[in-house]
């Protein structure tokens, strides 16, 4: 049997908290009830660091460290609210609408949406930055789905959801930087894949409208997420 991981004590927004020493910032101040926003991150996944939304200062430390890929550390004194963390909050969502074509009132997911209710959140009542206006595709190869780039944030849950719980490895990151995006196994379109189990995980996932199922729309096209809690509590159980 390996050993209990260690337990530390350490101080977020002025409260002494104790965390296990496996665990992130992120983990630590939810247990606590202290609030840290992010977009990437979703219990029953692991973490990818993608939207940098978690970000949080450390005392003794000059630059901004993500919550999420962070483990606590004995002493740490951790600040998740101050107006540098809400500046550099506000830039990323910004910058997130700026750099693909998200229009909310013609979206699948409006009202019903993570980055918008981000936006809401965080004050974001205009965008300061050029706007991209990339010409992306959407593929609707898919018999029940449909992706569209132009709605995507890569925060990268559908490669996750499809790699470490359904197994099937379908989704996957092309390119870098602005040039980034989604693919299906080799980049061929959605609905020619093999290895798509049609299982709808990465649909669920999704904090946007990038991916949707076709028969559903406005109200109806409204995501659970939670299910991954429960899939991961049943394979314990089988364990």
């Amino acid at each position: 049997m390996n050993p209990a991981p260690s337990v530390k004590t350490l101080m977020i927004d002025g409260k002494d908290v104790s965390a296990r020493a496996d665990q992130s910032i992120l983990d630590a101040a939810r247990e606590n009830a202290i609030p840290i926003p992010t977009l990437c991150h979703l219990d029953g996944l692991s973490e990818a660091g993608a939207c940098r939304l978690c970000l949080v200062e450390l005392k003794g430390t000059p630059r901004l460290q993500p919550a999420c890929v962070t483990l606590v550390e004995e002493g740490m004194e951790v600040t998740t609210q101050s107006p540098r963390l809400e500046k550099y909050r506000r830039m990323v969502v910004e910058l997130l609408f700026a750099e693909r074509n998200h229009v909310c009132s013609v979206c699948v997911s409006n009202n019903m949406c993570e980055l918008q209710d981000m936006a809401k959140q965080l004050g974001v009542t205009h965008v300061r930055f050029p706007y991209r206006y990339p010409r992306l595709p959407v593929d609707t190869t898919h018999e029940r789905f449909t992706m569209d780039h132009n709605r995507c944030i890569l925060c990268t849950r559908c490669v996750r959801v499809c790699t470490e719980i359904e197994g099937a490895h379908t989704w996957g990151v092309f390119g870098r930087g602005v040039d980034a995006h989604l693919i299906t196994d080799l980049d061929i379109p959605w609905g020619t894949s093999d290895t798509c189990t049609s299982c709808g995980k990465c649909v669920q996932v999704c904090p946007t409208g990038a991916l949707f199922e076709k028969s559903k729309v406005g109200m109806q096209s409204q995501k659970n997420p939670d299910f991954l809690n429960y899939l991961n509590e049943m394979r314990e159980i089988e364990r």
